[in-house]
């Protein structure tokens, strides 16, 4: 017999039914003649509350011996339950124990751990209420990142992992390398990269745009959805070694575009979460952010604020708030400059756009007043920025001075300058943080807790 979900067996309660659920003991409480189970497959938060007589073959040899983290077959009659707080219950007349969890030594026995502890534990934090709930909110974005663009008629392109190009020019990458690095070949006292696998430096990549971008002046509108990676040493709670990144590319587009189709993903993310996943969202709400649905909600309710860099740097100038760093035209905006616009001044989402080029990527669009570029940030309330991009440089001369200024190797982008020697045309996109939008739904002070394993500074493994 196929085994049922039993967040299934919950919402259709097919009462009066012979069912089978697989699932992991949660709680064992005895009665005089019979034991109350409690059993949770991972598919919802809820448990189903098993019953077994005490007349089953296996009471007193397995079941009695039960215990949190054992792993079971049930198969027994769906009946409503008369107890307070659940609709039905399952009363059991066969049950196998497929695998045991000694009570001795199973570290999730508290209803409570701390999040620093269960980071320890990587491989069996999936199995916590908490961590189960955000694993089941990313699969349910994930899906609808997909449903979002397919529906607007994106195409999705793969683009590579191993690459030879950084996009953000920060020099923060992973290097990728098949040499002996107990004996690497070298030439002029440094490594000599042109006996690597493929004969040249290549890193992991820390954004899939440029590739992206060349898919989008053949195709239209196309997205990437991957992984990305930076060796930047930030031991925070708003930084990853590995993350996944959400990225548009659209011809055609303007800035302005732009912004329209980031805020409209945006609100689709939130919106899906609050329709599909309320009851996650309900223990969040309660145990770790009371303000969470109200602040979600918050986000549907109205159009984003655009408010140019200039203006918003006037609105902290004159906020009389004393900041920890400095606030000044041509310097980035900080954390907690992002949260006081945000949490403060507008109270909702807010989109920054036409920054100082000197503080940009070299492929952003310069403006005509030579000072700026069509990029822009939203930033939301508890996060700061969440999504950034721009409308991309697709003039030829202008893009070549940007990459001579940047000091960066022509020949390393001729192909992103043949891009716009041949049929070129205004286009956009932006990058979304995946772990940022789950962080900002769930409610986690700690991005460490949105991603399945995470990978920080002198952390790698479980």
């Amino acid at each position: 017999m196929s085994a049922h979900r039993i967040a299934t067996l919950l919402r259709d309660q097919p009462l009066g039914t012979t069912v089978t659920v697989n699932g992991w003991i949660r709680t064992r409480r005895d009665a005089k003649g019979f034991s109350f189970l409690e059993v949770n497959d991972g598919s919802c938060l809820a448990n189903l509350q098993v019953i077994v007589e005490a007349s089953l073959p296996n009471y007193e040899a397995e079941i009695a011996r039960l215990a949190t983290g054992c792993a079971v077959r049930v198969i027994g009659e769906l009946a409503s339950s008369p107890a307070k707080g659940q609709a039905v219950e399952l009363k059991a007349s066969e049950i196998t124990v497929y695998g045991w969890a000694d009570p001795e030594s199973y570290p999730l026995q508290k209803k409570r751990h701390s999040f620093e502890f269960l980071r320890t534990i990587a491989h069996l934090r999936p199995r916590t209420n908490s961590l189960g709930a955000v694993a089941r909110v990313r699969s349910t974005l994930a899906h609808a990142v997909h449903d979002f663009f397919r529906e607007r008629g994106f195409f999705l392109v793969h683009t590579p992992i191993i690459t030879t190009s950084d996009c953000e020019g920060a020099g923060e990458m992973f290097t990728v390398t098949g040499l002996d690095l107990d004996q690497p070949p070298k030439r002029e006292g440094r490594v000599d990269f042109s006996r690597d696998f493929f004969g040249r430096r290549t890193s992991l990549t820390v954004s899939g745009q440029l590739e992206a971008e060349i898919y989008a002046l053949a195709l239209g509108n196309v997205y990437t959805f991957g992984p990305t990676f930076r060796a930047e040493n930030s031991n925070t709670s708003r930084h990853l070694a590995e993350f996944w990144m959400i990225e548009p590319e659209m011809a055609f587009c303007d800035l302005a575009d732009d912004i329209d189709v980031a805020e409209a993903l945006l609100k689709h993310l939130v919106g899906c979460a609050l329709t599909e996943c309320r009851e996650d969202l309900g223990l969040f709400a309660r145990f770790i952010d009371q303000g969470l649905i109200a602040r979600l909600e918050n986000v549907l309710a109205r159009p984003f604020i655009r408010l140019p860099y200039s203006e918003a740097i006037e609105q902290l100038k004159v906020s009389g708030h004393d900041f920890e760093y400095p606030v000044a035209w041509g310097l980035d905006l900080q954390s907690e400059h992002e949260r006081f616009l945000t949490e403060t001044i507008f109270k909702q989402p807010v989109v920054v756009i036409d920054y100082p080029k000197a503080i940009k990527a070299f492929y952003m669009r310069q403006n005509d007043d030579n000072r700026t570029v069509a990029a822009m940030d939203i930033l939301f309330p508890g996060i700061g920025e969440i999504v950034g991009g721009s409308q991309r440089e697709e003039r030829y001369e202008v893009l070549l001075a940007r990459l001579t200024d940047a000091g960066l190797p022509l020949a390393d982008y001729q192909w992103y300058l043949d891009l716009r020697r041949f049929g070129s045309a205004r286009h956009a996109g932006f990058g979304l943080g995946f772990e940022r939008i789950i962080q900002f739904v769930t409610g986690m002070a700690n991005i460490r807790e949105v991603v399945p394993f995470p990978r920080t500074p002198g952390s790698a493994g479980f």
